[in-house]
C-alpha cells in the first residue's frame, strides 16, 4: 500500500503541468486515491501540498478544482501532517509553525491580527540586554521602583507586565507601538532588537494552504501551458482587459493577503507592509490572470520615485509578487514567482508585469536591479536569472559587460550544452539590465543618480539651519509657498501637507525656479500635492510631463 501511495504521488507530481488529452481525468483519479492515504515522509506531505496549490491555480476542470479545494480545506487535519508537523515548520502549510525575525511593521501587524499566536523565541534571542535597557520606558514610572530592585530578567519582567490573555510578543509590540515616538524611530528600535518570533497556526494566522481571493471567475486550463518566450517589445504595449479601483475595505483585504503571502514564505516587503488601502487597483488580464497593485501610505513614500507593490494572481491564487519603482517614464521592476509555480508561464506573466507598468505609470524604459540578477544573490546565480531577462530583451549598458555577453552567446552557439559559470554570472550581475522602448537615456530609475539630489538638500539645510531641522522644515515650507504662489493650504489633505513639507527644501534649490512661468509653478504645486494624494501614480504621470522640473532635477543630480 505504501509503495502504491508513493507511486501515485510521483505520477501526480509528474503530470501536474500536463494539460489536455484526458490529463484532467487522470489527475482526478490520483487525487482521490491520495486523499485518504497517509504519506510516510515529510517531503511527500509537502510535495502533495504544493501540487494541490498548483492545481488550484491551474485546474483542468471543475471536478479537479472541487477535489483540490476539498483536500486543501482538510489538509491541516491529515494524520501525516500532524505526525510530521515539526519537520514541516516554516513551510507555511496550515497547521505548522513559522519561525522568523519579522520586520517591525509586519510583527506589529501580526500582533494586531493574531497576537495570541505570536511569541518570542527566547532561546534564539541574542539582544536581551538591549531590551532590558528599554524596560523602564516600557513600564510606567511607578514600576521603576521594582525594576531597580528585582532581577527577574527581561523575560520574567515581561511575563509580569503582560496581561493574562497576552503573549510576550503581543504585549511588547503593542506597548512599544504606543510609546511617544515616530513610526520611523519605532522601526529602528525593533530592527535593532532583531527579535526572533514563533508564529503558531490559528484561525487568523496567514497560511499558504488558505491564501486566495474568493469569488473570482475560474479560467480552466484545457490547453498546454505557455512555455515559450514572448516578444516583450510587443507584449509591453498590450492593454489590460480592465483596471478597477478597489474600495478601501477591499484594498485592505488584498494588502493583507499580500502581507500574509510574505509571512508564510519568511519574506517581507515595504510596499506591502506600508501598503495604502486607498490606492489599490486590480488589473485584469483575462484567462484567470490578474494583478493587485498597491501604492504606499503618504508617510512612507519616496521623495522623488514612486513605489508600487503588486501581487500576481492566477484564478485568485497568489503565484508571484514584485515592485515598481518609477520616475521619468521609467521603472525599476522586481518580480518573483513563488517556487510552487515556477516552470508554468513565467515569461508570459512577466510580459504582463511590464505592460501594467506602462499602462499605470507611463513607462517606456525598464531596469532590473543587480540583486535580482545575481549580485550578492546566489539564488539568482543558481537559477541563471541574468539570462532569463537577457533573452527577453534586456541588455547591460556597460560596454565591457556587453562584450562578456557576446562572448558567452558565441560559446552557446558553438555548444548548445554550454552554460555560463557562476563566476561569469556574478560578473554580469554587477550592473543593471535595461529594456528601452525608445532611444536609451540616462534619467531612468536604477541609473539616474537620485541620491545626489538628497546630498544637495542636506548641504543646503546644513548651511542655513544646522541642527534646527524643525525650524528648517517650517521656514522652507513657508518660503516655498510664497515662491510658488500658494496662499493657503486649507484645502490640502494631511498627506498633501506632509508632501509639501518634505518637498519644500527641494523646491527652494531648484535651479532657476524663481524665473519659471506662472503655469510651470502652478503645475509644480499640483505635482507636490499628487505626491501626497490618494493615487501616487498621478504624481509620477504629472512629473513626467513637467519638462522644466525634470531638467532642473537632472541638473541637481549632476556632478
Amino acid at each position: 500500500m505504501a509503495d502504491r501511495t508513493k507511486s501515485a504521488l510521483e505520477e501526480l507530481e509528474k503530470i501536474k503541468t500536463v494539460y489536455g488529452d484526458g490529463s484532467g481525468e487522470r489527475k482526478l483519479a490520483l487525487l482521490r486515491e491520495l486523499e485518504g492515504r497517509s504519506l510516510r515522509r515529510p517531503v511527500d506531505v509537502l510535495g502533495l501540498h504544493e501540487t494541490l496549490c498548483f492545481l488550484r491555480a491551474y485546474p483542468d476542470d471543475a471536478p479537479v478544482l472541487a477535489q483540490v479545494e476539498r483536500m486543501l480545506r482538510g489538509f491541516a487535519r491529515r494524520s501525516d501532517l500532524r505526525r510530521h508537523r515539526r519537520a514541516l515548520d516554516d513551510t507555511g502549510i496550515e497547521g505548522t509553525e513559522i519561525h522568523y525575525s519579522f520586520y517591525a511593521q509586519t510583527a506589529i501587524w501580526l500582533a494586531r491580527r493574531c497576537g495570541r499566536n505570536l511569541t518570542i523565541e527566547w532561546g534564539d534571542f541574542e539582544n536581551e540586554r538591549a531590551l532590558d535597557e528599554l524596560l523602564p520606558q516600557i513600564g510606567l514610572y511607578g514600576e521603576g521602583l521594582g525594576l531597580e530592585e528585582f532581577d527577574f530578567g527581561v523575560r520574567g519582567w515581561i511575563d509580569r507586565m503582560k496581561g493574562p490573555e497576552e503573549t510576550d510578543a503581543g504585549f511588547l509590540l503593542r506597548r512599544l507601538e504606543r510609546l511617544p515616538m515616530s513610526t520611523f524611530v519605532l522601526e529602528t528600535t525593533l530592527e535593532g532588537l532583531d527579535i526572533p518570533y514563533r508564529l503558531t497556526s490559528g484561525r487568523r494566522t496567514p497560511s499558504r494552504t488558505r491564501e486566495m481571493v474568493g469569488g473570482t471567475p475560474i479560467a480552466y486550463q484545457a490547453t498546454p501551458l505557455r512555455r515559450s518566450r514572448p516578444a516583450v517589445s510587443t507584449e509591453v504595449r498590450r492593454k489590460p482587459r480592465s483596471v478597477r479601483v478597489a474600495p478601501p475595505g477591499e484594498g485592505r483585504r488584498l494588502i493583507d493577503l499580500a502581507r500574509g503571502a510574505m509571512v508564510t514564505r519568511a519574506r517581507d516587503l515595504d510596499a506591502f507592509a506600508y501598503g495604502d488601502p486607498n490606492d489599490v487597483r486590480i488589473v485584469d488580464w483575462g484567462e484567470g490572470l490578474s494583478m493587485c497593485c498597491n501604492g504606499t501610505i503618504p508617510e512612507r513614500r519616496f521623495l522623488l520615485e514612486t513605489l508600487y507593490g503588486f501581487l500576481m494572481l492566477k484564478n485568485g491564487v497568489p503565484v508571484g509578487y514584485g515592485t515598481y519603482t518609477a520616475l521619468f517614464h521609467s521603472a525599476e521592476v522586481a518580480f518573483t514567482i513563488f517556487p510552487t509555480y515556477r516552470g508554468s508561464e513565467t515569461a508570459w506573466m512577466y510580459g504582463r508585469v511590464l505592460a501594467a507598468a506602462r499602462h499605470l505609470l507611463g513607462c517606456d524604459a525598464f531596469t532590473i536591479d543587480p540583486y535580482q540578477i545575481g549580485h550578492e544573490n546566489e539564488d539568482a546565480v543558481r537559477s541563471g536569472a541574468w539570462w532569463f531577462y537577457q533573452k527577453l530583451g534586456f541588455r547591460p549598458r556597460s560596454a565591457s559587460l556587453r562584450k562578456v555577453m557576446r562572448r558567452e552567446e558565441g560559446r552557446m552557439r558553438a555548444n548548445r550544452a554550454y552554460r555560463s559559470s557562476p563566476a561569469t554570472l556574478r560578473l554580469l550581475a554587477t550592473d543593471s539590465l535595461c529594456l528601452d522602448l525608445g532611444p536609451p537615456r540616462d534619467d531612468v530609475v536604477g541609473i539616474f543618480p537620485a541620491a545626489n539630489v538628497g546630498l544637495k538638500i542636506t548641504e543646503y539645510l546644513g548651511e542655513r539651519f544646522g541642527y534646527d531641522r524643525r525650524k528648517a522644515e517650517r521656514v522652507c515650507a513657508r518660503e516655498a509657498a510664497r515662491l510658488l504662489g500658494v496662499r493657503s493650504m486649507s484645502r490640502f489633505t494631511r498627506g498633501e501637507r506632509l508632501a509639501w513639507r518634505r518637498w519644500s527644501p527641494l523646491i527652494l534649490i531648484l535651479p532657476g525656479v524663481e524665473r519659471w512661468s506662472r503655469e510651470d509653478r502652478r503645475n509644480l504645486v499640483a505635482i507636490v500635492r499628487a505626491k501626497g494624494g490618494r493615487h501616487e501614480s498621478d504624481y509620477v504621470l504629472r512629473i513626467d510631463r513637467h519638462r522644466r522640473l525634470r531638467r532642473a532635477i537632472r541638473r541637481l543630480a549632476g556632478p
